[in-house]
């Protein structure tokens, strides 16, 4: 269990906590490549989905300030070319205007979805000292202040920043150290069990984990101090009236 009175800091992750409340991205943005009537399957879009994630992290195709929008559209162009270099689609589907379709809903979603986020995230900050670690491409400052978050946080630790990448516990060591609290007075809150919670654990900080919609890849019997299925139980969590 956690023990809220011993909470003095907080870490957040990013990605599919803060800007898809626990749902892997690999399902949202499948569930846009539905929803636009992209003819191919769920296992062809995974691959197209992980080529572009490793494409991504060797490739410096994200500029620094690329904002969620333009990130978005970058990586669903290369999905795109992805799937008609293997024949899942055809060159003629590559003028039907499916990059900027899915990447405009799922900007939506994660704009919408954040301003319902952000009077509990101002209320938290208010309490405690935060940090935000990510996964990310080397623009998180653009993507958080287009969404108006470049305000919540104290520090910030990217991974293509400081060159270490989840789940090396390295980069919550980093997160700890900028709060300057002990590890077991800070708590880590991320939706990925064994990239945020693991990890955390390993520096003997306390976890939330936000157990979403994920790909199937966490083990049956992983467990947090607290787990939580939406954002918003948060605010009970931490006793927010």
């Amino acid at each position: 269990m956690l023990d809220i009175s011993k909470i003095k800091g907080i870490i957040f992750d990013y990605g599919g906590t803060i800007d898809s409340n626990g749902k892997h991205w690999g399902e949202v943005l499948w569930d846009a490549y539905v929803d636009n009537e992209v003819p191919v399957s769920k296992e062809q879009f995974r691959e197209a989905y992980v080529y572009a994630e490793r494409y991504l992290a060797t490739h410096p195709v994200i500029e620094a300030e690329d904002n969620f929008f333009i990130l978005l559209g970058k990586k669903i162009d290369l999905q795109v070319n992805y799937l008609i270099n293997k024949g899942f689609l055809s060159e003629n589907d590559k003028t039907k205007g499916y990059s900027l379709a899915i990447s405009t809903q799922c900007y939506t979603f994660v704009r919408d979805l954040i301003e319902k986020e952000k009077p509990l995230l101002k209320i938290l900050k208010s309490r405690y000292p935060m940090v935000l670690v990510s996964n990310f491409y080397g623009n998180i400052q653009s993507v958080l202040t287009d969404f108006g978050l470049s305000g919540y946080f104290d520090d910030i630790i990217e991974s293509a920043v400081v060159g270490v990448r989840k789940p090396d516990p390295a980069i919550f060591g980093l997160g700890v150290q900028n709060l300057d609290l002990p590890a077991s007075s800070v708590v880590v809150i991320g939706d990925s069990h064994s990239k945020d919670i693991v990890p955390a654990s390993q520096n003997g900080c306390q976890t939330i984990w936000l157990k979403g919609q994920g790909w199937g890849d966490e083990e049956e019997n992983a467990t947090a101090n607290i787990i939580i299925s939406d954002f918003m139980e948060l605010k009970s969590v931490f006793q927010i009236g």
